[in-house]
């Protein structure tokens, strides 16, 4: 993890590569991120990772590396309290790098190792490396922030094969966005899961402006009589290639810089 010494990323290259190999070699503009849950008890964990986050990883990443990031709270989700953040670099190696340069930072240090002190910080933790797939939008924050932070939902679709999660991302990259765009659902990054738990899978992140837009959104979705046919054509040609979807609701934290 980022935010653990003994980084996951480590572990990361030879995976990775597996991964490539099964859909092809990686633009040179691909961007990457780093993703994480961390799953607490209700009481004094979640106010303890704000304050981190919120005064020391925040802080420490815009004055090191300058890289877009998304903190967020669970507002629906299998496990309650939970939080997510989600880093984005511009190589695996940038990735890599700053995680060290973290823990080497005097101000970062301070705060992770208040954070770390006494209780578990939190019960236990999930990490992804995502590589983002090329019809993703830039991953960036919004040039003029909302005056209210807005609700995230991660998705995450299971395929049984690599095979069958290219189909998965063609179908997105081609008629599915279209649909998305009209109904009002605009994803911010689309990835495929490099290291990970449940592989192969394609993960994605949308953006609302509060729960209501998001039920009149996917309502508009699903009555698309377009989506019809193109799920039947998609299953025709590559059988049930997304076997499992989990999702999950968050809401962006007031600190974080992708709110």
């Amino acid at each position: 993890m980022i935010l653990d010494r003994r980084s996951f990323m480590e572990g990361v290259p030879m995976l990775t590569m597996a991964g490539m190999s099964a859909q092809g070699a990686a633009p040179k503009k691909s961007q990457y991120y780093v993703m994480e849950q961390f799953f607490m008890e209700n009481g004094p964990q979640p106010g303890r990772f704000h304050e981190f986050c919120s005064k020391g990883l925040v802080p420490a990443l815009e004055r090191l590396e300058k890289m877009p990031a998304l903190v967020m709270e669970a507002v629906m989700a299998p496990h309650m309290p939970q939080a997510a953040l989600i880093i984005a670099g511009e190589s695996y190696e940038q990735l890599k790098g700053v995680a060290a340069r973290l823990h080497a930072d005097k101000q970062f240090k301070q705060a992770h190792d208040a954070w770390e002190s006494g209780e578990p910080p939190y019960q236990n933790s999930n990490a992804w490396f995502l590589e983002a797939t090329q019809y993703s939008p830039e991953f960036k924050p919004l040039e003029k922030p909302l005056a209210a932070p807005r609700y995230f939902e991660l998705r995450v679709y299971h395929s049984p094969t690599w095979r069958q999660l290219a189909l998965l991302h063609e179908r997105f990259a081609g008629p599915e966005i279209k649909i998305f765009h009209r109904a009002g659902v605009h994803p911010i990054l689309y990835s495929t899961t490099m290291f990970g738990p449940d592989r192969p899978s394609l993960t994605y992140v949308i953006p609302f402006d509060s729960l209501a837009a998001r039920e009149k959104a996917w309502a508009a979705f699903g009555a698309d009589p377009e989506w019809a046919k193109v799920r039947k054509e998609s299953i025709d040609k590559g059988g049930q290639i997304s076997l499992r979807i989990q999702i999950s609701i968050y809401r962006a934290m007031p600190y974080s810089p992708i709110r």
